[in-house]
């Protein structure tokens, strides 16, 4: 029988008020971090973040388009482009007038994957 899953991302859970969906654990994935992240036209609720931890990241633009402003570099982002983003290296996402959703990839070079607790499904969003 085959292993697989498949999930429509509208029906996936979120956290974060919304911003981010549980992709990961509601596809069952256990080996890297995968999240949906939701944003709104010209919003500018994501964080200005990075990594210390050691993940990185990889992004993949699914709708929409914006730009990352990546310790100044400005980089656009649209659904031809795939970036990836070093675990210590700060990051802050902006869509543009039409919102953007984007796939999150991440993991920790040498690492076993650990899924924080919030990113499970029916955990309570860390926000709420």
């Amino acid at each position: 029988m085959p292993d697989y899953t498949a999930k429509k991302i509208s029906d996936m859970e979120g956290f974060y008020k919304g911003l981010f969906l549980k992709a990961r654990d509601e596809v069952g994935a256990s080996s890297f971090g995968l999240g949906v992240i939701e944003l709104g036209p010209n919003a500018d609720d994501h964080p200005d973040h990075d990594h210390p931890g050691g993940q990185e990241e990889v992004y993949v633009v699914l709708r929409g388009s914006g730009e990352m402003d990546i310790e100044g570099d400005k980089v656009a982002l649209d659904p031809e482009t795939i970036i990836r983003v070093g675990p210590e290296t700060k990051r802050k996402i902006t869509p543009g007038p039409d919102g953007m959703r984007l796939l999150a990839i991440g993991g920790t070079p040498g690492q076993a994957y650990e899924a924080p607790d919030y990113s499970t499904v029916g955990a309570a969003d860390p926000l709420a």
